[in-house]
């Protein structure tokens, strides 16, 4: 009996066993074989597919690291040509994409180098020669003859993706295009990744196209450019697609053909360093479209950030300041004659004295760069030329701004001594046998002379006389090997792109004329002396020049780079160091003449209205100078602070802005920023150091 019972027991227990074993089994095998097959990304279920990631250009900041332009969170819309084409209504879905696209103004890639209406003709000139030679692989992929024509062309497309024939010329020019896109990242040896549909969508656009139900068609987050400021438009630049001369350059740097880089200004400038590297993302989907498995094979990189020397808060004062001016230049004039109402644009340049950092740099009229694409033929054709960057482009006779160089060639030439005098008679006769007898500006405009003056006198009042008289002594090759070395007619270093002009000398005035006018003649020497002649110079040059007067003949490297740091803020990986271009060996006795000379101008001269009882010790110089296209005479104005021991240089020029003085007031709303941050004030001395 008992051992009837066990033996039950033992049974019961054996049986639950298997049971349990069974049902072990069975859930293995549905796990390790059922759904691996499944997930088994090379099961013929399943599409596996590659996307190049595009990486986040990195951000420019001003020096005191206020965003200028960063980027904003978008989305892209990509079609995944297997899944799309195993839907059995290729062309269908593609005719819809490209109605609503259409319907909403919606623009996509095309690259199908074929017009888009009849007669069909191919468009190569529109294309780099990297997607001729996708073409080329098209073609070859198809065994379609090299030199079909495009309308044979276009008729063998239609018949290979079969569309229909009810279709409007426009629907089958728009699907076949979009096949050709879809088809070239097909081929074996194509770099192209999956094709991007449209980027940066917007949401109610995306949401009306993913209502179409297009099997394939994904969604993907990216970056776009985006500006945090409504000023430097003229230097922060733009990104965009690459041209065919572009993409020849930037294809050695292993950049795809489709990469957004920097088009102009600083974008363009430092690309190297705000370029990103991008990744690949490998995804298996089934043939419906749903992911089964994603992953990164390479990371996307995001581009390093950059730190310009740009000061935003300067930056904007000036600005607004170049904008007043002008504007109220225009309305009111200046003088009992309102010379300047024709006034056409200008610009300020701010650097610091002893590294070469461009702190300012602004041109009036200036422009929107977060509309600068929509609005690019409106400001092609604006009064003015906004477009035009007048700071580094603009070409400008500098007039009496330039007498400090022939004071410095004149006494360390020994031509003149700072003591040297002479009486201005109002009209210099020295040529008048031959019919040239310049005049004083004073003496042109009241018929009074300034008498005996010697040379700081002369720059505080602006005396042509004195330095007609000081450049015939001296020489054109004195002065000219002076306004080299002190940077005129040659490039700043800056990373943008700048004219350079030219110089006033022998071999300007031979390269620009011909005949008897290329002839030199001691009139143009003493016409160069003050400025006028041939001389041509940048804003951006005359700012340069000014930081090396005050640093005493040392020129530096003029930059807008101040660091760069890596993507996440983290890492410090470029400071940019201050770098000599020139350097002029200029006599204690020189620089003491245009130093007092400059300081007189303000303490007693032409800037005294402006700067007379400034609390920090200005050094600055009026300029008017001709330019020969009619109207008023343009205008500059230079300065450095404080005398001593100078640290910031200011530039301003104005087409047309008829008196140099009149720019003071622009000038000194930057000062005013300036030493309001830095709490710095050099007391003014109480008497001048002129002897």
């Amino acid at each position: 009996m008992n051992q009837h019972k066990f033996s039950v027991r033992l049974i019961s227990l054996l049986t639950l066993a298997a049971l349990l074993f069974t049902a072990f089994f069975v859930r293995l095998y549905a796990i390790q074989v059922v759904q691996a097959g499944k997930m088994d990304p090379n099961a013929q279920n399943t599409i596996t597919y590659y996307t190049r990631v595009k990486a986040a250009r990195g951000e420019i900041l001003d020096r005191n690291g206020n965003v200028l332009v960063g980027n904003r969170a978008s989305f892209n819309l990509l079609i995944v040509r297997e899944v799309l084409y195993s839907s059995g209504s290729t062309n269908e879905y593609l005719r819809k994409v490209a109605n609503l696209c259409k319907e909403r103004g919606l623009e996509y890639a095309d690259h199908l180098p074929v017009s888009k209406t009849k007669p069909y003709e191919y468009t190569f000139d529109n294309y780099s020669s990297q997607w001729k030679s996708y073409f080329n692989d098209y073609l070859l992929d198809r065994e379609w003859d090299s030199d079909i024509s495009a309308p044979q062309l276009v008729k063998r497309m239609m018949s290979r993706y079969n569309i229909p024939e009810d279709w409007t010329e426009e629907e089958a020019r728009q699907v076949i295009s979009l096949r050709y896109e879809l088809d070239l990242r097909a081929l074996d040896q194509s770099a192209l990744s999956t094709y991007v549909l449209l980027e940066d969508v917007d949401s109610g656009a995306l949401a009306e196209l993913k209502e179409l139900n297009v099997p394939g068609m994904t969604v993907e987050s990216s970056t776009v450019r985006e500006y945090h400021t409504q000023y430097a438009a003229h230097i922060l630049g733009r990104v965009g697609p690459m041209d065919s001369d572009e993409w020849e350059t930037y294809k050695e740097l292993d950049y795809k053909m489709d990469a957004i880089i920097g088009k102009e200004g600083l974008e363009k400038a430092f690309e190297a360093e705000l370029h990103g590297v991008d990744g690949t993302r490998e995804t298996t989907v089934s043939t419906d479209g749903t992911i089964l498995e994603e992953h990164y094979i390479d990371e996307p990189i995001a581009g390093n950030n950059v730190e310009l020397t740009i000061d935003l808060n300067y930056q904007q004062v000036a600005e607004n300041a170049l904008e007043e001016l002008i504007l109220n230049l225009r309305r009111d004039g200046v003088g009992s004659r309102g010379e300047g109402k024709d006034a056409k644009g200008g610009a300020m340049v701010v650097m610091k004295v002893k590294t070469g950092e461009v702190l300012v740099s602004a041109s009036y009229p200036t422009f929107d760069i977060t509309t600068y694409s929509e609005k690019f033929n409106e400001l092609k054709k604006a009064d003015y030329d906004p477009l035009f960057d007048r700071a580094l482009l603009g070409e400008y006779p500098p007039g009496s701004i330039f007498k400090m160089v022939t004071t410095i060639a004149a006494i360390d030439s020994g031509a003149i001594t700072r003591e040297t005098t002479v009486y201005d008679k109002g009209i210099y006769e020295r040529f008048a046998d031959v019919g040239y007898t310049p005049r004083c500006m004073l003496y042109t405009t009241s018929g009074a002379t300034h008498g005996t003056i010697n040379v700081m006198q002369a720059i505080s009042v602006s005396c042509n006389y004195f330095f007609y008289e000081a450049g015939w002594l001296t020489g054109i090759d004195r002065i000219d090997a002076t306004a080299k070395a002190l940077g005129l007619g040659e490039h700043t270093g800056v990373e943008l792109v700048e004219y350079i002009g030219h110089r006033a000398n022998p071999e300007t005035k031979k390269a620009l004329y011909s005949g008897d006018y290329s002839a030199w003649y001691g009139g143009d020497t003493i016409s160069a002396a003050i400025g006028q002649s041939e001389h041509l110079y940048t804003p951006m040059q005359l700012c340069s020049y000014t930081c090396a007067l005050a640093n005493k003949g040392v020129r530096y490297k003029a930059t807008f780079l101040k660091r760069v740091i890596s993507a996440n803020y983290q890492q410090l990986l470029k400071e940019n160091e201050p770098t000599v271009l020139s350097k002029l060996d200029i006599s204690d006795e020189a620089y003491a003449a245009y130093s007092d000379g400059m300081r007189l101008a303000v303490t007693a001269g032409s800037c005294n209205i402006v700067f007379g009882s400034y609390p920090v010790a200005v050094c600055a110089k009026t300029g008017t100078a001709q330019h020969g296209e009619g109207g008023s005479d343009n205008a500059s104005y230079v300065l450095y602070a404080p005398q001593e021991d100078p640290e910031i240089a200011i530039m301003v020029y104005v087409e047309r802005g008829a008196q140099g003085g009149n720019l003071g007031r622009a000038a000194k709303k930057v000062l005013d920023a300036y030493y309001s941050e830095t709490n710095t004030v050099d007391t003014v001395p109480a008497e001048n150091r002129i002897n």
